[in-house]
């Protein structure tokens, strides 16, 4: 079993058991946000968190086995037209430079790794409107001279 047809079991056994990704992260002893990375094909999960994700689905060690595999991290479309995703890609279009010159200002010259990386996201109510909190917090690399 390939990362995608690992995707599509898992996405429709969640459906079917009527389960969220707070309820699979549980099972696992992750956060929602890895776990369902690990779900959709970007991350792994080892053995017992795998087993632990196919065991509450009723999914097979097929599936178990697929999240244990290591992922290439990769995407087909330029420019994704799911309006949730785009509207990243637009707030990094936007915001991009401003958040790169921040961080050098701040750190110096580097990057945010995506590696040493954690990602929190939580509802806030707003009687305007309720607001999606992103939260990503990355180690800072700074580059080297050599």
């Amino acid at each position: 079993m390939n990362k995608m047809e690992m995707k599509e079991a898992i996405l429709q056994a969640k459906l079917a058991k009527g389960k969220k990704w707070s309820d699979i992260a549980k099972a696992v002893g992750l956060s929602a946000e890895f776990t369902c990375s690990a779900c959709m094909g970007m991350n792994h999960l080892e053995k017992k968190q795998a087993d632990a994700v196919a065991k509450l689905l009723g999914l097979g060690k097929e599936v178990s086995a697929a999240l244990q595999q290591f992922p290439l991290k990769t995407w087909n479309q330029v420019i994704p037209t799911d309006p949730v995703i785009y509207r990243w890609y637009e707030i990094v279009g936007v915001y991009g430079e401003t958040i790169k010159e921040l961080i050098n200002e701040k750190f110096g010259d580097g990057i945010m790794s995506a590696i040493d990386f954690s990602m929190n996201i939580e509802k806030q109510e707003d009687p305007k409107g309720d607001r999606v909190v992103v939260t990503l917090n990355g180690k800072f690399l700074p580059y080297k001279s050599w």
